[in-house]
């Protein structure tokens, strides 16, 4: 008799952990799907070798964007800056750079509000708007 409240035992667990790795395996892969999406957003590619122009833009357009630098590595090719949303929440904004191939540069922006990961893919779409028009100032030479 205790043999087989064992073995039941054994196989309601049994059940019960595969029951949950499948719904978390289910989890894991919406996950992947919404991350790929996040990352098609807030990723932009740009026809230009050089790095440190592409940071002085981004710069720039932090400041079109009234952004507060708060760090700049330009060996890493980051950038991070915060922007005040209603005078109590803060919007951070991290874009980075890196080469991508020998003849572009790939820019990958990541927004937080409240700590929280912007998924709206509305402020990335302004942000590569306005980067792409300090791109095209300074490639035409307009202040």
């Amino acid at each position: 008799m205790r043999r087989q409240c064992i073995y039941l035992l054994c196989l309601f667990l049994t059940g019960f952990l595969c029951a949950c790795t499948s719904a978390r395996q289910k989890k894991i892969m919406e996950t992947n799907a919404s991350q790929t999406q996040l990352r098609s957003m807030q990723t932009r590619v740009f026809d230009m070798t050089d790095e440190k122009a592409m940071l002085r833009a981004i710069i720039a357009t932090f400041q079109d964007l009234e952004f507060i630098i708060e760090n700049a590595d330009i060996d890493l090719g980051t950038l991070t800056g915060r922007r005040h949303h209603n005078h109590w929440a803060v919007v951070r904004l991290t874009v980075t750079v890196k080469p991508k191939g020998a003849t572009q540069l790939m820019v990958r922006s990541s927004a937080q509000f409240r700590q929280q990961t912007i998924e709206d893919p509305e402020p990335y779409q302004q942000f590569f708007a306005a980067l792409s028009q300090t791109l095209f100032r300074a490639a035409h030479q307009i202040e």
